[in-house]
């Protein structure tokens, strides 16, 4: 019997990835694990462990998949008309990371470095400037930035305590005579304060 639940199960996960019809969110989600998520620990692991060789692999991983991010946007609303668009990304992203394939290696070696090697001094020219400008526009609107930054921490803090309040159990009070008026001290109800006889 748990045979066949396995055969089953992995019969269902197969064909829940591979059909086009029905598998959209599946193949988005595995593209976001395959291209992002597996990446970042994998690279997390290669910068702990000061292996030199799996750092420049996810260093130029990380190249061409920036890359592919700038174009993707543009790309991806032409391209995922057609069928099976998303299961070729998903192959694509996995070819970029396989050992056995290099296929990030080979993309940066033969098409992304010799592109930015020969556009190299107009995009560091494009650099310095998105920099300067940068630094301009903090200069110049550096008391509306502060107040923006200031108002955030106040948000923040509000909020925090809003959520500290609300998961907070509410306790009943310890003496159910206690009576707290709005304006006044609390203050205690004795039998002798009420007139039984109306």
């Amino acid at each position: 019997m748990s045979v066949l639940r396995t055969v089953l199960s992995n019969e269902v996960g197969l064909r829940l990835l591979v059909s086009p019809i029905s598998s959209n969110v599946v193949v988005r989600t595995a593209c976001c694990t395959i291209g992002a998520a597996l990446p970042v620990y994998s690279t997390f692991k290669a910068i702990e462990s000061k292996d030199h060789h799996e750092q420049d692999k996810w260093i130029l991983y990380w190249a061409v998949y920036g890359s592919f991010g700038l174009v993707e946007p543009f790309s991806d609303r032409i391209l995922s008309w057609f069928p099976l668009y998303h299961h070729m990304k998903f192959a694509f992203l996995v070819w970029l990371q396989l050992p056995s394939t290099n296929g990030s290696r080979h993309l940066y070696t033969r098409y992304l470095r010799p592109f930015l090697l020969r556009h190299q001094t107009n995009l560091d020219q494009i650099v310095n400037f998105l920099h300067d400008e940068m630094v301009r526009l903090y200069s110049n609107h550096q008391q509306e930035i502060q107040y923006f930054q200031v108002l955030l921490g106040k948000c923040a803090v509000t909020v925090s305590r809003m959520l500290g309040s609300a998961t907070r159990p509410v306790l009943p009070p310890q003496d159910p005579s206690l009576i707290e008026p709005p304006n006044g001290p609390a203050f205690h109800i004795q039998e002798s304060d009420y007139d039984h006889n109306d």
